[in-house]
């Protein structure tokens, strides 16, 4: 014969703090699984994505820094990331493509608006040199490469992803949302994290183009 069932308000002391704590330990993995949930959104600055990350490469976000057009290449600017990843920029980009000399930076921060992607390198040998250039041509639309002293014995890669603009004038974009600049720093050569952050973040920029296609070198 099966003993009756106790109703709530017939439980004993002990199981009524049994079941207080049951309920407080649920309440708290609540709050635990959405504190989670908020941090894997907000790592990755803004994109619904986690930070890349390896052995040799991390990368950060910034926020992004209003368009402007400058009247010279060689216009100071107070960048918020090194190398700059948005901002303020001369008014004619570089044609795609790779160079054996350092590009003005502000010069460079124009492809960033149109959706390139920056990789600069200082020191970091001649067999890593030759990996990258071996990278570029597998997929050149809308890369430039460049060395750049200042980096010492790294790699940058840089973008900057931002809502399109309704104007590719001034009066068109200067109140516009400059979304994030993004900086991948690497101490070696890193196929798969340069392929990831081209691919997350290449033609994302706020005068991007219809496709990659449209950014071929040399254009």
């Amino acid at each position: 014969m099966q003993a009756p069932k106790q109703r709530a308000a017939e439980r004993t002391p002990a199981e009524r703090r049994t079941l207080r704590n049951l309920l407080i330990f649920s309440a708290a993995g609540v709050v635990m699984v959405g504190a989670v949930v908020a941090f894997v959104a907000l790592a990755g600055g803004g994109n619904g994505s986690a930070a890349i990350s390896s052995k040799d490469c991390v990368e950060q976000s910034y926020p992004g820094l209003s368009a402007k057009h400058l009247g010279s290449p060689d216009g100071k600017v107070k960048y918020n990331s090194f190398p700059p990843s948005s901002g303020p920029h001369y008014q004619s980009p570089a044609p795609w493509g790779i160079y054996t000399e350092s590009v003005k930076q502000p010069i460079l921060v124009h492809n960033l608006e149109h959706g390139g992607i920056i990789i600069q390198y200082g020191d970091v040998g001649s067999d890593a040199v030759n990996d990258l250039q071996s990278f570029y041509r597998d997929d050149p639309y809308g890369l430039v490469v460049a060395p750049y002293p200042k980096l010492g014995k790294k790699f940058a890669l840089t973008a900057w992803n931002e809502p399109v603009y309704e104007s590719g004038a001034d009066s068109g974009f200067k109140d516009a949302d400059p979304g994030n600049g993004y900086v991948l720093t690497c101490t070696k050569f890193d196929e798969k994290a340069f392929s990831q952050f081209r691919d997350r973040h290449r033609n994302k920029s706020g005068e991007r183009y219809a496709s990659v296609k449209d950014m071929a070198p040399g254009s």
